[in-house]
């Protein structure tokens, strides 16, 4: 995507327009990148100056830059905060304050051993106390901006979502790219097996995700290279790929594996080191997100009692997404097929706005321009509410 004056570049690695920062959340370290909006420039037609980003106080960043509200970005696998190098400076051009973090597994984050610590239930829960610590003024001050604006992609997408339902008083609006909602389960347990059997076949990579091939023979940085590359569309001299849906990663095609069309060398050199110095080289931490099913399906009984003292029919999941919502579809998404998302409207207390871009599993990558211009429509009416308040 080529910059413009309403699509600022995209992040470059250690970027001076974002902060990198960690914190100790729940006793679990997590790493993320901050950014505010550059301050008002009166009577200079010029582009505005950047706000103060070498100072590690969200309170010295906020006392220039005035955000209009705060938004919470979540990525995917395999994938960092980086992944929404596209997004963020675009965010940051809307006046908004935007956080975004490696999730658990992932980064500079921790890959902790208990399974515990990927659940949508802390999960969303260490975020949101992450954004109460980078808010001057806490929990009070994001109730006076109406709430976190939520947006995620991939595994992050269903964080958002979950985000949204565990705390609805503090999410001022939800956005998905790729990932569609799926409510709570209120019925019996399903494991894994029994989803991709019976529901969803588009999730049988997810199988071998789930045991312990690809965290054992994907280790080091060549193997974690060609892995990556491949994920992220590259593909061998006849074609070769080296991951499908139906039977993930084909460990026989890493050494084909030519130059991803989706991130350029520097990219690329910056998600492998990051990779590479998680967990001593190893994926275990990601890939304990597709070992949850069990553990978001028990504490999930929790959820769907608060759904209920709410009001709300958890058995349906009928209208139980209550804040105003947008969802990104991506046309040719293998993993999340458009299939996936028929009837979802039916979740949504507000109307769902639902939006298709013709890319692949990484359309925000892809289709950047659309994707930001998706983002900024839906939010239009929304700061503009939130700017009264202010």
């Amino acid at each position: 995507m080529s910059p413009t004056p309403d699509f600022p570049p995209k992040l470059t690695p250690h970027d001076p327009r974002v902060l990198s920062k960690t914190a100790t959340i729940n006793g679990k370290k997590i790493h993320y990148l901050i950014g505010a909006p550059a301050p008002p420039t009166a009577g200079d037609s010029g582009p505005p100056a950047r706000a103060n980003l070498e100072s590690s106080s969200a309170s010295a960043i906020d006392a220039v830059s005035q955000p209009r509200g705060t938004v919470l970005l979540v990525h995917g696998w395999p994938d960092l905060s980086f992944g929404w190098r596209y997004q963020v400076p675009f965010l940051l051009s809307l006046g908004l304050r935007v956080i975004v973090p490696d999730l658990p597994g992932f980064g500079r984050s921790d890959s902790p051993q208990e399974l515990t610590a990927y659940s949508y239930k802390n999960v969303t829960r260490d975020l949101l106390e992450l954004v109460t610590q980078n808010v001057p003024g806490g929990k009070a001050q994001i109730e006076k901006e109406g709430g976190i604006i939520v947006g995620g992609h991939d595994w992050g997408g269903a964080v958002a979502w979950r985000f949204a339902l565990w705390f609805p008083d503090l999410t001022r609006a939800v956005f998905s790219v790729c990932t569609p909602f799926w409510a709570p389960r209120a019925g019996g347990y399903m494991s894994l097996q029994q989803i991709v059997d019976a529901v969803l076949p588009n999730f049988r990579y997810q199988l071998q995700l789930s045991g312990p091939e690809v965290e054992a023979k994907v280790k080091g940085e060549e193997k974690i290279r060609q892995f990556l590359s491949g994920v992220y569309e590259a593909k061998g001299p006849n074609g070769e790929r080296v991951f499908t849906t139906e039977k993930g990663c084909l460990f026989e095609n890493l050494p084909k594996m030519g130059k991803s069309p989706l991130v350029d060398d520097r990219e690329m050199e910056y998600y492998v080191k990051e990779v590479v110095g998680n967990d001593k080289g190893s994926l275990r931490g990601g890939l304990n997100w597709y070992r949850t099913t069990q553990v978001n399906y028990e504490e999930e009984r929790d959820l769907i009692k608060q759904l209920e003292q709410r009001g709300k029919n958890a058995k349906t999941g009928d209208k139980i997404v209550e804040p105003p919502a947008l969802f990104v579809q991506a046309s040719n998404d293998e993993a999340l097929p458009p299939a996936m998302a028929e009837g979802m409207e039916r979740y949504f207390e507000k109307k769902l706005i639902k939006k298709e871009v013709q890319a692949t599993h990484w359309a925000h990558w892809e289709q950047p321009v659309k994707v930001n211009q998706a983002i900024a429509e839906f939010l239009s009416p929304i700061l503009k509410e939130v700017d009264a308040k202010l």
